[in-house]
C-alpha cells in the first residue's frame, strides 16, 4: 500500500507566479535612469550593483519586480540577479524603515557597549534584529564592523555616522527620528530617508542644497596615527598610577648580543664589511 505525498506530510505547492510588472511611467523613468547608468561601463553586466540600488531606491527594498527589471535591461536571468541581490546585505529583501538603524555589535564596539545599546533600542522599540517599528519608521539591525573603532561604541543611520555613543543618547536618536526632529550625524552629510540614499549609492548626485559640501573626511582620532607618522604629534607620555609618583627608572643599553626584536639589525660577518663573511658552507656540513 502506498500513500499520497499529501498523507506523507509533503507540500509539493504551486510555482510562484511571475511577478507583476512596474506600472507603464514608473518602468519609463527607471529606464532612462539604467541607460544612465549602464553608461558607465563598458560591460553592462557591471552595472547591476547600482541598478540594485536604483530599483531599492523605488520600491524601499529589492522586490522581485525590481529584480526582473534588472535582469531585463541587464539580458540576465532573474537567477543571476537574485544570486548577487542576497550576497549583499546592503540590499534589503522586506519591506524597511525610512531609516536604518545599525548598532555595531563587532568585538571593540561590543566590549565599549554595543551589545548594551542594542539591547535597550530593541526593547524600547519592541523590535527585533531587522525588524521595522509600527510606524514603518525605524529598522534595527545589528551590523558588523564599518570601520569607526576609533569612535567605539557606534550607530549607523542610513549609513551615517553616530559616534560614542550610550543607550541614552541612542534611544533620544531613534526617539528624534519617529517624531520627525532634525538629527545631525557626527560627521558627514545630514540624513536623508533610506530611498534617497539607496538613490545616491546608485551614482546620482545628491540634489539637496548644500548637502555635498556637508560631506565630512576623517576624524580627529583616525588622523592621529597620520599626524605621528608625519612627526607633529606630542611624544607619547608615560602613565604612572594615580597613587604613585613616578619614579626615575635607569635607561637599560642592551648589549650588542642582545635583540629588542627579531627586527632590530645585527651586525654579522655578512654585514660587516671589516670582516667578511667567508664561504657559506652546505647544508649538512
Amino acid at each position: 500500500m502506498t500513500t499520497s505525498s499529501s498523507e506523507r506530510g509533503v507540500g509539493l505547492g504551486m510555482p510562484e507566479l511571475p511577478p507583476p510588472a512596474y506600472p507603464d511611467d514608473v518602468r519609463a523613468r527607471l529606464e532612462a535612469d539604467a541607460r544612465e547608468i549602464i553608461a558607465r561601463y563598458p560591460d553592462s553586466r557591471s552595472a547591476l550593483l547600482p541598478l540594485l540600488h536604483l530599483v531599492q531606491s523605488e520600491d524601499g527594498y529589492v522586490t522581485r519586480t525590481g529584480m526582473k527589471f534588472c535582469a531585463d535591461v541587464l539580458d540576465l536571468t532573474t537567477a543571476e540577479v537574485t544570486a548577487v541581490a542576497t550576497f549583499y546585505s546592503m540590499y534589503r529583501r522586506r519591506p524597511s524603515g525610512d531609516y536604518q538603524v545599525g548598532v555595531c555589535t563587532n568585538t571593540l564596539c561590543a566590549v565599549m557597549g554595543g551589545d548594551a545599546i542594542f539591547e535597550t533600542l530593541q526593547e524600547h522599540l519592541g523590535v527585533g534584529n531587522g525588524e521595522t517599528t509600527g510606524d514603518g519608521k525605524v529598522t534595527l539591525e545589528h551590523i558588523e564592523c564599518n570601520a569607526a573603532c576609533d569612535y567605539a561604541p557606534v550607530v549607523m543611520v542610513n549609513w551615517e555616522f553616530f559616534d560614542n555613543q550610550t543607550p541614552a543618547s541612542a534611544t533620544r536618536l531613534v526617539d528624534d527620528l519617529r517624531a520627525g526632529q532634525p538629527v545631525e550625524p557626527t560627521r558627514g552629510a545630514r540624513l536623508c530617508t533610506f530611498k534617497e540614499t539607496a538613490r545616491i549609492l546608485a551614482g546620482f548626485p545628491d540634489e539637496r542644497p548644500g548637502a555635498v559640501e556637508e560631506g565630512g573626511s576623517a576624524g580627529h582620532a583616525s588622523l592621529v596615527g597620520l599626524r605621528l607618522a608625519k612627526g607633529e604629534a606630542q611624544p607619547a607620555r608615560v602613565v604612572h598610577p594615580r597613587e604613585s609618583a613616578p619614579q626615575e627608572e635607569p635607561v637599560h643599553e642592551p648589549s650588542p648580543t642582545e635583540r629588542l626584536s627579531s627586527h632590530d639589525p645585527v651586525e654579522t660577518s655578512a654585514s660587516d664589511p671589516a670582516h667578511p663573511s667567508g664561504p657559506t658552507a652546505e647544508e649538512g656540513e
